[in-house]
């Protein structure tokens, strides 16, 4: 089952957005799951990942801004994005991996575009 990234869009620098990512009903019940992004010519780089139940990890340029969760029902993965900068443009993309190379699928991912 492929996963299915949602909830990009325009906002302003300091804005928020909360990215969620599904397998169109099926439970995300196993780890890692996490978000990556690629900005226009960059390469990609991974934003935070669920490794367990209970560790996550991020990247340090979203540290304090951005928070990875899941709902109760396990069907749904969030990315909260507080405090955006024009820097975190990117397509953001949701699998099933905190190691880049180990995902075989990235699906099309949602833009999200901050403007300063």
């Amino acid at each position: 089952v492929q996963l299915q990234a949602s909830g990009g869009g325009l906002v302003q620098a300091g804005g928020s957005l909360r990215l969620s990512c599904t397998a169109s009903g099926f439970p995300l019940d196993y780890y890692p799951i996490g978000w990556f992004r690629q900005a226009p010519g960059k390469e990609r780089e991974g934003v935070s990942c669920i490794k367990s139940s209970d560790e996550s990890t991020y990247a340090d340029s979203v540290k304090g801004r951005f928070t990875i969760s899941m709902d109760n029902a396990r069907t749904t993965l969030y990315l909260q994005m507080n405090s955006l900068k024009p820097e975190d443009t990117a397509v953001y993309y949701c699998v099933r991996s905190c190691i880049a190379s180990y995902v075989d699928y990235w699906g099309k991912g949602t833009l999200v575009t901050v403007s300063s």
